[in-house]
């Protein structure tokens, strides 16, 4: 069997996946490694004989295959950012990682490790697969280098990177009393609430209604709520700006709890009866956003009021449910929840595409074109001291050139941006190429060297640096920034690049923060963990 998978290549790529997925599965501290442990079923295949490793063109198209959706995916929300806190949540986020440098390279002088080692030892323990990507690349660059170091260190040290930080968060948590629930209450900002919207019926009994649009005279007390329909003089109708709705009569809001409660003491009373049950005169369908001509553009362009008398109450993106804002971009994959009248629904399905088969598709013009670009941008030269040059390589260019181009969206008929279970599919099977690739390369020494005395040295090693990096972060951010721990517990996750750490601080908190956390300081760390990796391979510290 051995001699037949060191002549099959694909034979021995499958197997690693397949043995993988079912170790992914397994839980460890209250979450799982998932794809990540193809990794570890590659090192103990390769671990069986030293001919049993894939080609390098399997982890470096897995890693190009990975980086650029993600730089699609976190754009928006990255650039966003910097309107909010951005500048400083960053900066905290370089600090420690140059801290956390520091420290590596302390460690590799006390402990006399080699500069390949040293440099998969901070790549294992902030859990950064392109910071491991960029060492290999510069490796290959250099015939006297050894190629399977940086992926010991890196494997040795990768669990406890993502077992630590956990515990990290739960000492913090714990030591400081965390009320996450109150924080949320005041981050309303962030468009993140601790309950899912409601629809309510109400019976308006404010005689001002004779007088004043609907809208109108809530307006002081509606927050975001949206009206969908109201029962008037001339039937069931769409709400707009200057719907009257004549007390004793029933109008559809949707909205929060807490707000529906404010305008119904302004308004009148819930009814008995739910007019958005009635679906006669307007009718309401979750759509999918699929048509080219629509994502990458703001809900207040399309107008749908004035071409359909329709009005979007809500979109789903993945599995969030997010409220629909005048300025909120629509991207492929979206559901969008309509209320139309019934014989324009079509017209609205066929706007909007509505097409699940198109979801599954990817633009392979965009695409090539955004994965050519980002690799022509990572064989840029940065030259630094003593004539040595650094490369974002392929992992920092693509991931660069996915965020200016995911941000953008749309640039004249081109879309750059892929629907969301695509972008997830093509992102999950870069990571199984590139775990499997460097697994495999790695197995045979990972073993040797985990059998030494030396492997215990690495593993506390590794430990140190999680550990150190997690507890500063979490400190510094919290006790002397005061950043709330729902956004730094998604900050930490995105320092570490760890989105099972952010599983974790998502189950902790128990809403969205931690992804806003998550998106603002990710491409930043994924950056600087690239180049800083290539400092301690190059021993310019």
């Amino acid at each position: 069997m051995i001699d037949l998978l060191a002549a099959q290549p694909l034979l021995l790529l499958f197997l690693v996946a397949a043995l993988g997925f079912p170790l992914g599965r397994i839980p460890l501290a209250g979450s799982r490694l998932g794809v990540s442990a193809v990794l570890f079923s590659g090192l103990a295949l390769g671990a069986l004989d030293p001919r049993l490793k894939l080609p390098d063109i399997v982890y470096l198209l897995g890693l190009v295959l990975f980086i650029y959706p993600v730089g699609l995916a976190s754009g928006p929300s990255f650039f966003a950012a910097f309107r909010r806190k951005g500048l400083r949540d960053n900066a905290l986020v370089a600090c420690v990682l140059l801290a956390s440098t520091a420290l590596a390279v302390a460690l590799r002088h006390i402990l006399s490790l080699s500069n390949e080692m040293a440099a998969g030892l901070f790549a294992g323990s902030l859990t950064n697969t392109p910071a491991l990507a960029a060492v290999l690349e510069s490796v290959s660059r250099n015939p006297a280098a050894d190629s399977a170091l940086p992926v010991v260190g890196y494997s040795i040290a990768y669990p406890i990177g993502v077992l630590g930080v956990i515990l990290a968060i739960a000492l913090a948590q714990r030591l400081w009393n965390v009320d996450y629930a109150k924080e949320a209450e005041g981050l309303k900002e962030f468009g993140v609430t601790q309950v899912s919207l409601e629809v309510r019926t109400l019976v308006v009994t404010n005689p001002g209604a004779l007088q004043m649009p609907i809208t109108s005279l809530v307006q002081d007390v509606a927050g975001d709520v949206i009206f969908t329909r109201a029962e008037t003089d001339r039937g069931v109708v769409r709400v707009g700006p200057e719907t009257l709705v004549p007390p004793g009569h029933r109008v559809t809001l949707v909205g929060t709890v807490e707000e529906i409660e404010r305008v119904q003491a302004v308004l009148g009373e819930r009814a008995e009866e739910r007019l958005d049950l009635d679906r006669s005169r307007l009718d309401y369908r979750r759509i999918f956003v699929s048509s080219r001509e629509v994502a990458g553009r703001p809900i207040r362009e399309l107008r749908l009021p004035h071409r359909f008398d329709a009005v979007i109450t809500r979109v789903r993106r993945g599995d969030v449910e997010l409220r629909p804002e005048p300025d909120m971009v629509l991207e492929l994959g979206d559901r969008v929840r309509v209320v139309a009248p019934p014989d324009n629904m079509q017209e609205v399905s066929t706007f909007f595409g509505d097409s699940y088969k198109a979801l599954a598709e990817i633009d392979i013009l965009t695409f090539g074109l955004g994965m050519f670009g980002g690799m022509l941008l990572g064989m840029v030269p940065i030259p630094v001291a003593h004539g040595v040059t650094l490369r974002l390589g392929l992992a920092g260019g693509p991931l660069v050139v996915g965020l200016v181009l995911g941000a953008k969206a749309v640039t004249g008929r081109f879309v750059w941006t892929m629907p969301y279970s695509a972008n997830l599919t093509v992102r999950q099977m870069g990571l199984v190429l590139f775990f499997a690739g460097v697994g495999t390369k790695a197995g045979y020494a990972f073993f040797e060297t985990l059998a030494r005395p030396s492997g215990a040295m690495l593993l506390g090693a590794g430990a140190l640096i999680t550990c150190a990096t997690a507890l500063v972060a979490l400190w510094v951010g919290h006790r002397l920034l005061k950043i709330p721990m729902s956004l730094l517990t998604g900050m930490l996750a995105g320092l570490q690049t760890q989105p099972a750490v952010l599983s974790y601080a998502g189950e902790q908190t128990g809403n969205d923060l931690p992804n806003i956390g998550y998106a603002t300081v990710f491409p930043t760390a994924t950056v600087l963990k690239i180049l800083l990796a290539q400092v301690i391979l190059a021993g310019l510290v």
